[in-house]
């Protein structure tokens, strides 16, 4: 899989190829295990989410619609309250430490003010709520990006089915060497990925994701 744009910065940068065990994924699909808080997983958008059914695949025009494939980490598991305030994730009524993500956005334009700051989701029509709590065979995902507007995901359409992921992404396989920093515009414009500026010196950029900081 291809991560596409910056909704898992700093975890993630755009363009890396991760290695996905599918057949795992099916395992879960079919009740035999299931997925951990911190996990990063692929899945589909909910069908009812209309913004997210696409007719192009990279500018080019498709005689179909499709919903593409998103990565995002797991953050709360069936039976869990989540809830947001001002910008911190809460889980069962206790603040979730992220000193990677949070320490890398609040050096640059942390978001705490808007809505997807302050409130979560149930559903695609079911949003703009204090807190809610995770149903059974869902999993409710956020992206690492804490900026405004920076992520698509269960804050804004609620927790995604477990039939709809696909599996866990295990490990980045490409690019073999990135420098060390990335700093992305935070300017609200579109096409962000294309905006960000890799710094410092490069280092080898292979690596598991299983238990990834945040």
């Amino acid at each position: 899989m291809r991560v596409d744009g910056v909704s898992m910065l700093p975890t993630l940068r755009h363009g890396e190829l991760l290695a996905l065990p599918k057949a795992e994924g099916w395992a879960h699909r079919l009740r035999l295990g299931g997925y951990h808080r911190g996990d990063l997983v692929v899945f589909k958008p909910p069908r009812t989410l209309a913004a997210e059914w696409r007719r192009d695949y990279r500018g080019v025009p498709l005689p179909w619609a499709y919903r593409p494939d998103l990565i995002k980490r797991v953050v709360g598991v069936p039976g869990d309250r989540v809830a947001m305030r001002a910008g911190r994730l809460y889980v069962n009524g206790r603040a979730v430490a992220e000193p990677r993500v949070l320490g890398y956005w609040g050096a640059l334009c942390p978001d705490r003010a808007s809505r997807l700051a302050n409130t979560v989701a149930q559903a695609p029509d079911h949003t703009g709520l204090p807190e809610t709590v995770v149903p059974p065979r869902t999993y409710f995902v956020m992206g690492d990006n804490r900026s405004p507007g920076g992520s698509l995901d269960s804050r804004s359409f609620g927790p995604v089915a477990a039939w709809d992921i696909e599996a866990r992404a295990v490990a980045s396989l490409w690019p073999l060497a990135a420098r060390r920093d990335a700093v992305p515009a935070c300017d609200g414009q579109p096409y962000p990925e294309r905006r960000v500026r890799a710094t410092g010196p490069l280092q080898p950029n292979v690596r598991l994701l299983v238990d990834t900081p945040r």
